[in-house]
Parts: C-alpha cells; sequence; structure tokens
C-alpha cells in the first residue's frame, strides 16, 4: 500500500505488518463494507464473474504456493479441483452431509491425494516433475468417467445441491456471494501470513537453490511435501465451492487448458507474489471475457465457418502472445510493475 514520503518502520513487528497504518485500515474496512455491498445494487451476471473471480483466486493461490513460492512446478491443478468438486458432491448427494461440512472434508481428501502424486518431487524437479504431476491431469478425470460411473454419473453431469443453513438455501448468485467471497478472502490472508512465517521462507529456499537450502538444515522431503499438501488443500476448496456454485459438474470442466491458465495467471501476475495473483487471475479472466464479446466482431467480415473457427481460436492464441510477452518484456509480472509504480509516487517529487 501506499505510505506518505518520510514514514517508516521503527520495528520489526511493524516492518512485517500487512496493515501498516491507520489510514490503511480506514481504508480497507471501507473497501470491504463498499465489496460486501455488492449484491444490493449490481446485476446476476457481474456477481457471476466475482463469484467466479473468487473460486479461481482460491485455487491459483495454492499453485502460486507450490509453483511461486516452492518452486515446483504443476500441471495438474485443475485435476485436483476436480477432486474437491467431486468428492464434495458425492458427500452431500449420497451422505446427506451439509456443505459446510462437505467442503472440509473435500479439502483434507484433497490434500492427501495431491501429496500422493506429489511424492515424485521426492527424487525429480523441473520437467520431469511437471510430467508427474501431468499425469494426475489424465487420470483422475478419467477415474470420474469410468470408475463407479453409479456415483458420478460419468461422464454426464452431475448435479449438485446448493448450500442450505436451515430454511434458507443459497440458489443464486446474490447469496452465495456471502459464502464465496469471505473464503476467498480469509484463504489470501491465510497464505499472506504463511509467506511470512517459518514454513513460507523455508519454500522461498527451497524454490532459490534447495540443495542449499538443505545445508543449512531444512528438511526438503518435509516442506515439499506440505507444499504440495497446501496446494491441493486450496484446490480442494476452490473444486468444493465450484461444484456448489454450478450446481452441476462433468469431468470436462477440469481439462489440461485449465492446469494451463492457472500457471499462465501466475506468470502474468508475478511467481511469487500474494498480490500478484489478484491482478493475473483479474487479468486474464477480464481478458478472457472480452475475447468472448468481441471475437464474433473481429471476425464478422470473414466467411462463416472460417470465422467461426477463428473466434474459437482467437482467445487461446491470444493467451499464448500475453504471455509470451510477459515473459519477454515483464518476467516478473504485474506485482512487479506495481511495485515500480507505488515506489514512484511514494518518493515523488523527490525522485532523486
Amino acid at each position: 500500500m501506499f505510505r506518505p514520503c518520510g514514514l517508516f518502520d521503527e520495528t520489526y513487528a511493524k516492518n512485517i505488518a500487512i496493515v501498516r497504518t491507520r489510514q490503511h485500515w480506514i481504508l480497507i474496512i471501507i473497501g470491504l463494507f463498499i465489496f460486501l455491498t455488492f449484491p444490493l445494487y449490481l446485476s446476476g451476471r457481474i456477481l457471476h464473474f466475482i463469484n467466479l473471480l473468487g473460486i479461481t483466486l482460491i485455487a491459483v493461490q495454492g499453485l502460486n504456493i507450490l509453483t511461486g513460492f516452492t518452486g515446483q512446478i504443476s500441471l495438474g491443478q485443475s485435476a485436483f479441483v476436480c477432486v474437491g468438486a467431486y468428492t464434495s458432491a458425492l458427500l452431500t448427494v449420497h451422505l446427506n452431509f451439509s456443505f459446510f461440512l462437505a467442503l472440509p472434508c473435500a479439502a483434507i481428501i484433497t490434500a492427501v491425494i495431491g501429496t500422493i502424486f506429489g511424492a515424485p518431487a521426492m527424487r525429480i524437479k523441473g520437467f520431469y516433475l511437471a510430467m508427474a504431476t501431468l499425469a494426475a491431469q489424465f487420470l483422475i478425470p478419467w477415474m470420474v468417467t469410468n470408475v463407479r460411473t453409479d456415483l458420478t454419473g460419468g461422464s454426464q453431469a452431475m448435479h449438485v445441491p446448493a448450500p442450505s443453513i436451515g430454511g434458507f438455501v443459497f440458489n443464486d448468485q446474490q447469496s452465495i456471494f456471502y459464502i464465496i467471497i469471505p473464503i476467498t478472502c480469509l484463504s489470501i490472508f491465510l497464505i499472506r501470513n504463511l509467506t511470512r512465517s517459518r514454513v513460507g521462507l523455508a519454500f522461498l529456499a527451497i524454490r532459490d537453490n534447495d540443495l542449499a537450502a538443505e545445508t543449512m538444515g531444512i528438511n526438503l522431503t518435509k516442506y515439499k511435501l506440505l507444499a504440495f499438501f497446501i496446494c491441493s488443500f486450496y484446490a480442494g476448496v476452490a473444486g468444493s465451492l465450484w461444484a456448489h456454485w454450478m450446481r452441476a459438474i462433468s469431468p470436462d470442466q477440469f481439462n489440461l487448458m485449465e492446469s494451463v491458465w492457472y500457471l499462465g495467471m501466475i506468470i502474468v501476475g508475478g511467481m511469487g507474489s500474494v498480490i500478484g495473483v489478484v491482478y493475473g487471475v483479474l487479468f486474464i479472466k477480464v481478458f478472457d471475457i472480452s475475447i468472448i464479446l468481441i471475437g464474433p466482431r473481429l471476425t464478422s467480415f470473414l466467411p462463416p465457418q472460417l470465422a467461426q473457427d477463428t473466434a474459437a481460436g482467437l482467445a487461446p492464441f491470444t493467451f499464448g502472445m500475453i504471455i509470451l510477452v510477459f515473459l519477454i518484456f515483464e518476467p516478473r509480472g504485474l506485482a512487479h510493475r506495481w511495485e515500480i509504480i507505488k515506489g514512484y509516487f511514494r518518493l515523488w517529487p523527490f525522485k532523486y
């Protein structure tokens, strides 16, 4: 956040504090109040987009812990979201669990499964680890489609009940907003604190140089598995929210392209930055919606079949170009650019 020129921290506790001044507290309280009143005056379409942002943020924040902070590449985050979604759906549909009990159960089960798939990280890394997590991306949806189809519905959509408390049902965008957004804010707050803790510093040490980290006494096995556990835990939370928000799920919703999009959001926002993930998710999702809206207009002058094919491939092509531009010109992402802008205004007009 912005701080006036000349204001500095006198203690270490103030230096690591998330909110550092009274003005920041006032701005945050006002901002949260305005944000929580969105359902009162925003349309269902806009709230749908905000809810989608919240669920995506949870999944990408988990992946950022694994990839951005620990340096372990994963191409299977969408598959772990699938585990969370189907676990929560099965618990609520077949065992009559409440959503508020199914969500933590789904998160823990997903975390355990993610840790199992992360076990190869003890022996391999880099490209080979990416291939190991890619196996989860193909294996998990295949199991949902072909194993116990009487429970999961196979390739057909599985209908999921809406969350409810007593007689009140969260069955529209306005009401479920008050479930998704508080959980999203809590997840970001917990991640922000985790990255400043001893565990977070161990993750950074492993990312920078795992051999040096091991020499300093960091248990690589423990912390790598812990990173996979946290990453998958967040994916399970996102999957559970997705299932009860969409009300119908199928394996096609959790494909490899979604995992690639998650990685792209981290690259655009800034690897290893909590606020960068917010920027990356917002940037990519707004871009995706914009392409869907303006794509038909851009291709309207082409023949019908060619226009349809071009519009279908426009989003992946533009997404690839954006990733390429960021890797070349802004490899540290939007978070780094925002820090530069803040630094400029913090010292203005005394730039020297």
